[in-house]
């Protein structure tokens, strides 16, 4: 049956502040990430959004308060900007610097391994990101690919510095008890209950980074969790024979599985291959004048520091959106066959209705064994079997460009990458009927 288009109108945009809200960048277990846009300067960000209850039932407050409000201060060329935070009723919302010029590992994954100069170039930043906020005090405790960005320019920029504590927590002792983060790149300290330093474990996550980056590969990776925490804590490794005697014994001085005799970064400064074509950062000191009220105000009880969230019906996704995603963005639909590039997310144009888009979503993914749930324009998708990564969960967003023309966002934000990539294209296939084919014409549907 072929049809009339009808117009629908999208989800409702939220407003906090002179904020608008746009698309999701991303989610996670205790946050979710948000372009946005101020509407009283015009300047894009990305906004950072925690649940305001987990945040006091974790008992996280003050940690979390402590380290914002350092970050603040912190304005680093390697490290993502905090330019204000707010918070409502339900919600604290850290307004962050956006950078959209794609993952560092997206390198990796479109162009294989790094020759070594290019990498140890990348590899110098990181450390002096890391150096700098070690000596504010600040840990990262999370050091990964995800949190690697680069900006428009391909400076490298850390993400996240300060923001990890939310589920952290530190013992009377000092140290870091809980085991977290991606396990490929944490310490064998960490994976023990024994108390970490937090310096250490993000050296030897810097370790793990540079090694991928000038192999290609990773330097534990097993399917058995049991077996690749045993390789971690031994550190049974092998450097591959382009690596140069430099930089095998660098890496070797990183992956030292005693945080005690591990190399630090006032040593690794100092070392002869690293110092090569080294360039100390340039930037400008704290500025005195930066004022962190809002931090203070953020994590209050008193009702008049609130914003309050606005509910706001957009004509279309707008112009600052697409500018924002103009990097990732095309009429490219699902069916390309880009085997060699796992991505986390893809998005199609259709021009079939958002209520038929809907639909045909829902009725494809209950057959590959997923629950639904819907709510106005967006779905989430949890599979029901337990995959490498727990569960693969998936969202999807539905955006209106013009009257015609919907734009359909698809995000892992839970699982197996590789999981989500063979379930995306398992899923594309039941959907030929509502992606806009390249050469511009809709299919009709049978009748």
């Amino acid at each position: 049956m072929s049809g009339s288009r009808k117009r629908t109108t999208p989800a409702s945009r939220t407003r906090v502040g002179n904020y608008e809200m746009g698309r999701t960048l991303g989610e996670g277990s205790f946050a979710k990430v948000k372009y946005a846009r101020n509407t009283v300067t015009g300047d894009l960000a990305a906004i950072k959004i925690l649940d305001r209850d987990k945040v006091f039932r974790h008992k996280m407050v003050e940690q979390l308060k402590r380290e914002i409000s350092t970050m603040k201060l912190i304005k680093h060329p390697n490290v993502v900007e905090i330019i204000e935070v707010m918070a409502s009723k339900t919600k604290i919302y850290i307004v962050l610097e956006l950078v959209n010029g794609g993952e560092l590992f997206d390198k990796i994954a479109q162009q294989g391994r790094l020759k070594e100069d290019e990498a140890r170039s990348y590899f110098q930043q990181l450390i002096n990101a890391v150096d700098y906020c070690h000596s504010r005090g600040v840990y990262h405790r999370d050091l990964k690919p995800e949190n690697l960005i680069l900006d428009a320019n391909g400076v490298l920029k850390v993400s996240d510095f300060g923001l990890s504590a939310f589920s952290r927590q530190v013992r009377e002792d000092g140290l870091l008890h809980t085991a977290c983060g991606t396990p490929n790149y944490v310490a064998p300290e960490v994976l023990s209950d024994k108390g970490y330093d937090g310096a250490a474990a993000d050296v030897w996550s810097c370790g793990v980074i540079i090694f991928v980056l000038m192999a290609g590969y990773l330097p534990f990776d097993e399917p058995n969790l049991m077996t690749l925490y045993k390789r971690i804590c031994k550190a049974e490794f092998s450097c591959p024979p382009w690596f140069s005697p430099g930089a095998k014994r660098v890496i070797k001085r990183i992956l030292d599985p005693s945080p005690i005799t591990r190399i630090t970064i006032a040593e690794l400064l100092e070392d002869e291959w690293f110092k090569q074509g080294y360039k100390p950062p340039s930037f400008d000191q704290e500025d005195e004048d930066i004022n962190i009220d809002d931090v203070d105000a953020a994590f209050s009880n008193s009702k008049e520091c609130l914003v309050t969230e606005k509910k706001e019906k957009p004509e279309s996704m707008n112009a600052f959106e697409l500018i924002s995603s103009s990097r990732q963005f095309s009429l490219e639909n699902l069916f390309e066959k880009q085997a060699q590039i796992v991505k986390k997310e893809t998005r199609f144009t259709s021009q079939r209705s958002a209520s038929e888009i809907m639909s045909k979503m829902e009725e494809t993914a209950k057959p590959l064994g997923f629950n639904v749930r819907k709510d106005k324009y967006k779905i989430k998708m949890k599979g029901d079997k337990s995959g490498r990564k727990g569960q693969l969960s998936v969202a999807t967003e539905v955006f209106e460009v013009a009257p015609s023309l919907h734009v359909v966002e698809l995000r892992k934000t839970g699982g197996d990458t590789l999981e989500f990539h063979k379930f995306y294209k398992n899923f594309s296939s039941g959907l030929k009927d509502v992606v806009w084919n390249t050469d511009g014409a809709a299919e009709e549907h049978k009748a």
